[in-house]
């Protein structure tokens, strides 16, 4: 297993590379029927900040120009204003997508904290699965149309759509695809999550495409339906030193 991971490691930059970062800036568009289910404004070339050393997001001129959401892992999520004053905060965000008001529509903190540890994973990854509180459960290189499949283990506390999740590596050890349940949407809302169109950003490999599509029956995306689509439009590193 330490092999398979070394090699996914570095099939995206290496993890010498990646212990070298400190933040990743990232211009992106995302949209899909999850913003439309929600009542959330599709955002268009916003500009996020993503630590690579905490789970911390930034998104800038979010919910509206001026403002600022800042994700501070499970304990805090806060809308600042221009000057960095805290306007809107909560505290320990998912316990509140219980409530029945979420059913119907997300505010921006919710919207906040949702994109703020869902971005978070998915730019760290697939760094993040040697996390050494992340355990993969099990490696399967058979079937899965050549792929290799890794089911991975997250703490229970920890800033991600599930406990149990599926990767999919292909033969150049890219990440193509990752499956999870959303539970902040509900146990019914499992995902096949397709990574595409892999770009070099300075020692960086990553996908500019990401489209999530929900299962409905077995294993299958229904891919009429576009949960969410993510189109990264320029990438920026900044070093830890």
């Amino acid at each position: 297993m330490p092999d398979t991971l070394k090699n996914i490691a570095d099939a995206h930059g290496g993890m010498d590379y990646w212990r070298s970062l400190k933040n990743i800036d990232v211009e992106m568009s995302v949209s899909g029927f999850l913003f439309v289910m929600k009542r959330v404004p599709r955002l268009t070339r916003v500009r996020l900040t993503i630590s690579t050393e905490r789970p911390e997001v930034t998104i800038y001129d979010y919910p509206v120009a001026g403002k600022t959401t800042r994700f501070c892992g499970e304990g805090l999520v806060e809308i600042l204003d221009a000057q960095g004053n805290v306007l809107q905060a909560r505290k320990n965000p998912r316990e509140q997508f219980s409530r029945v008001r979420r059913l119907f529509y997300w505010d921006a903190l919710d919207f906040a904290y949702f994109s703020g540890y869902a971005l978070w994973n998915y730019l760290t990854m697939p760094f993040l699965l040697l996390n050494p509180d992340v355990e993969v459960e099990k490696l399967d290189r058979a079937g899965h149309g050549g792929l290799t499949k890794l089911t991975v283990r997250f703490p229970k506390i920890f800033p991600t759509h599930c406990e149990s999740q599926d990767f999919y590596f292909d033969h150049q050890w890219h990440l193509c695809r990752h499956d999870y349940t959303v539970e902040v949407l509900g146990s019914w809302a499992k995902a096949a999550h397709f990574c595409d169109e892999y770009q070099q950003f300075f020692g960086l490999s990553l996908p500019v495409k990401r489209r999530a599509y929900p299962k409905l029956f077995g294993n299958i995306p229904f891919r009429a339906i576009t949960m969410v689509a993510i189109d990264i439009h320029d990438i920026k590193l900044e070093g830890a030193l």
